[in-house]
């Protein structure tokens, strides 16, 4: 027989669930206790304060103050990427869950995501199904059921498209072949993490994960969605859904990622057309009153012509080759960018057609079901 310690070896991986802090004790006291409550018999907690003042160092040093648990101190707001990239490199572990402070969890979350690296070893990430803390019963908007792209690069999710979020019916059980996992709750492999480069420290914030994610898929990897493991995400935590900052980082990070990771064929015409559709969101800015987030978008352009140079060094220091977007797993070759100009009927049809789509990417349903035989998801 087995030891217990070669059991707990073999069977349950080392899971370093991680969460990053930024003045966030009211989440932190709120959401940190569903996370200290997980059943599993081989992790640890490591929570990476970003230099807080909101008595949030104060708190954790009582409640941080155990075995398996341990507080990282940094000296100032490194952001997201920042956070994370100092925050982690003492910590050993077979899998990093990257966790939003905001986040609640279900007490054995981590057993179906253990089992999902267990049984394949090409998974390089994973997620669960993220659901809202606001309406229990809706899908969240940062991850959903599991993240993919169109073919301009434009993210979207199982379950969520633009601001409109489906009620989880359990519609999307099982796992599914994603193109990125939530930054909310991202589990990957600590080797995968670091042999691809980690979080890009000049994204700051947001879509940081997409592009890892895209690099774990070059790297030969591949992602999944677990909807066996469910949290419940508030959102909004660090920046507001309609803060100009915000906008800001979502629009020039979009670039940089497309530019960093797309086919040689593809750069042009896709970054091409992201720039006039950018304009596009410029000028609707304009018509509702908000012409904070359109000069939010010229200066995440400007930003991004300013970074080619690094880009194009980036580019020719990968080590990984670049698909083109077809060949990739959670790429839908339709688009998405005329959705909210839609009619009720329209947008009705568009979803209509992610879902059947959701359904291609199905590699196993929900326990006791069959599994398919791969691919991209997209008909032939």
């Amino acid at each position: 027989m087995k030891s217990q310690a070669q059991a707990q070896s073999t069977d349950f991986l080392h899971f370093a669930v991680v969460v990053l802090n930024w003045n966030g004790l009211e989440h932190l006291q709120r959401y940190l206790p569903s996370v200290l409550a997980t059943d599993y018999p081989n992790w640890t907690l490591v929570v990476i304060d970003n230099a807080s003042t909101d008595g949030s160092k104060e708190w954790l040093s009582g409640v941080m103050e155990v075995e398996n648990r341990k507080t990282v101190h940094l000296e100032s707001n490194f952001g997201y990427t920042g956070g994370y990239m100092e925050g982690l490199q003492g910590v050993e572990a077979d899998v990093y869950v990257l966790l939003n402070s905001d986040v609640e969890v279900q007490a054995d979350w981590l057993q179906p995501l253990n089992r999902a690296f267990l049984q394949d070893a090409s998974v390089g990430a994973l997620q669960p199904k993220i659901l809202s803390d606001r309406q229990r019963d809706s899908f969240e908007y940062a991850g959903a059921a599991g993240g993919m792209v169109d073919s301009l690069g434009y993210p979207f999710c199982i379950g969520r498209v633009f601001e409109d979020l489906e009620k989880d019916l359990g519609q999307y059980q099982g796992v599914h072949r994603i193109f990125w996992a939530s930054g909310a709750c991202l589990a990957v492999r600590s080797k995968v993490f670091w042999e691809c480069g980690g979080l890009d420290r000049r994204y700051f914030a947001h879509m940081e994960e997409i592009d890892l994610c895209w690099r774990i898929q070059r790297s030969g990897k591949v992602l999944r969605s677990v909807s066996e493991s469910v949290v419940y995400h508030l959102g909004g935590g660090s920046l507001a859904y309609g803060s100009p900052r915000k906008t800001f980082l979502n629009f020039r990070n979009s670039l940089f990622t497309l530019a960093q990771n797309l086919h040689v064929s593809e750069c042009f015409p896709k970054i091409f057309a992201r720039l006039v559709l950018d304009g596009v969101a410029g000028v609707y800015f304009v018509m509702k009153n908000e012409p904070r987030h359109t000069w939010a978008i010229l200066r995440a352009h400007a930003a991004f012509y300013a970074a080619l140079p690094t880009i194009y060094r980036f580019r020719q220091n990968s080590p990984w080759p670049r698909p083109r977007m077809a060949e990739l797993e959670g790429v839908w070759l339709g688009s998405i960018w005329t959705y909210p100009g839609l009619s009720k009927e329209g947008k009705q049809r568009m979803a209509a057609r992610l879902r059947a789509f959701a359904d291609l990417l199905l590699v196993k349903e929900a326990p006791g079901g069959p599994r398919d035989s791969g691919g991209s998801g997209n008909p032939g």
